[in-house]
């Protein structure tokens, strides 16, 4: 079957340092808030902070690593961005044992990790265009994507449970050394990587070049309408998730690990729906795969604001969580070889950073407004009104069956 077929040994390495650090930071979720809390007994007010102001400033700082990235090799980018998370990260535990951890290490540990993810993910979306053929990118996407939903499962009971024995810290451990692995998987790509000439670097980044990434977006066509749609969607999503956190953990009574439950389990349907995405695109189309997944992942968020206490409640949200998560199996893989097949060799680097950047920013601005909302009304109501408004973005999804704007620029690796 095609989903099933080789793509090289120099796309496993790569799959496998994608795996072996998704899994280290699925691991370590919910770490720093967790430290914050019960190492440092911040009040909820640092832990909001640290949340937003990592996803915020991270992004901020990662603004001009877009061109740096697009004009250097990828694969020592990448290597040098999990060495960086590596650093930051085993910064935590060795204060920790020294005694000297602050919330202000912690504050600046996120922010550097934030911006290296983002330099790393724009460094590896062209390295996977280089990697792979045309008409395999929707089959590594999809191996990625199952890679991730799969980590999501799996990761936070593991580290539920790693830091009910040993403490929040031994999962920043974890989540550090896996980094380093990736490194290690990165370096064992092999083969030649094509040198950036001098012709196509530019001597030194100019203030208009740090924009680069979004006028490229902003004068496609079909990727403009595509970037507004996914940034709202994900903000809104990620915007009702601590609302949902306050409502099942506070008044409806739910047990850690019901919480932990209702969000672990219903992730077997992204597994699901990336394992469809190839057949559903050979089948349909993948212009048709991508509307129909984009606006029916729209769909679900709603439900949320009817959960009640007891089974019945604890039902509806892996119910919804489900639906909304097999949608997004199916179209995450589709939307990503879509937009690398529209974005020029030489425009990855810099596409995909600003992608991120502004995603992340959207997460921590609308986390903190419907914050605010859930405060003005009540967080039943401000998930509803995120679960509305949602409706309203397939609306932004592109309606027409786009030609790929850009051929494959780079040749072939020889696998």
């Amino acid at each position: 079957m095609v989903a099933r077929r080789s793509l090289g040994r120099q796309f496993r390495w790569l799959w496998a340092a994608y795996a072996v650090s998704t899994l280290g930071t699925w691991l370590a979720f919910d770490a720093f808030p967790l430290i914050a809390i019960l190492v440092l007994h911040a009040e909820t007010t640092e832990v909001s902070v640290l949340a937003a102001a990592g996803l915020a400033v991270g992004a901020a700082v990662a603004v001009p690593l877009g061109p740096w990235v697009e004009f250097r090799r990828k694969r020592p980018v990448m290597v040098a961005m999990d060495l960086v998370r590596f650093a930051a990260l085993v910064s935590v535990p060795a204060a920790f044992a020294l005694g000297g951890l602050g919330f202000a290490q912690l504050l600046l540990v996120s922010v550097v990790v934030g911006a290296a993810d983002i330099a790393f993910a724009a460094a590896g979306g062209a390295c996977l265009k280089a990697l792979v053929r045309p008409e395999d990118l929707l089959v590594a996407n999809s191996r990625f994507e199952s890679t991730t939903w799969t980590a999501t499962v799996l990761g936070p009971p593991l580290g539920g449970a790693a830091i009910g024995l040993f403490g929040p810290v031994m999962t920043v451990v974890a989540n550090a050394v896996s980094y380093l692995l990736s490194a290690v998987g990165i370096r064992a790509i092999g083969g030649r990587e094509p040198r950036v000439t001098s012709t196509e670097a530019p001597p030194r980044l100019r203030a208009g070049d740090l924009l680069d990434g979004w006028r490229f977006i902003l004068a496609d066509s079909a990727l403009r309408p595509l970037f507004v749609n996914t940034i709202l969607v994900n903000g809104l999503i990620m915007a009702t998730s601590p609302l949902l956190a306050v409502l099942m953990l506070g008044p409806f009574g739910f047990a850690p690990w019901q919480y932990g439950l209702a969000f672990a389990a219903p992730c077997v349907g992204g597994l699901i729906g990336a394992r469809l995405a190839s057949r559903l695109v050979a089948r349909f189309g993948q212009h048709r795969v991508m509307l129909t997944a984009g606006a029916l992942r729209a769909c679900w968020l709603l439900g949320l604001a009817f959960i009640g206490p007891g089974t019945a409640g604890l039902v509806l949200v892996m119910t919804v969580e489900l639906g909304l998560i097999t949608c997004m199996g199916v179209f995450n893989p589709v939307f990503a070889t879509y937009r690398l097949e529209r974005t020029p060799a030489d425009r990855v680097a810099r596409t995909l950073s600003a992608w991120s950047v502004t995603s992340k920013a959207t997460i921590a601005a609308l986390t903190a407004l419907w914050g605010l909302l859930a405060g003005i009304t009540s967080p039943r109501t401000a998930i509803a009104i995120a679960g509305l408004l949602i409706m309203l973005t397939p609306l932004l999804l592109p309606r027409r069956d786009h030609t790929p704007q850009y051929e494959r620029e780079l040749p072939r690796s020889r696998t």
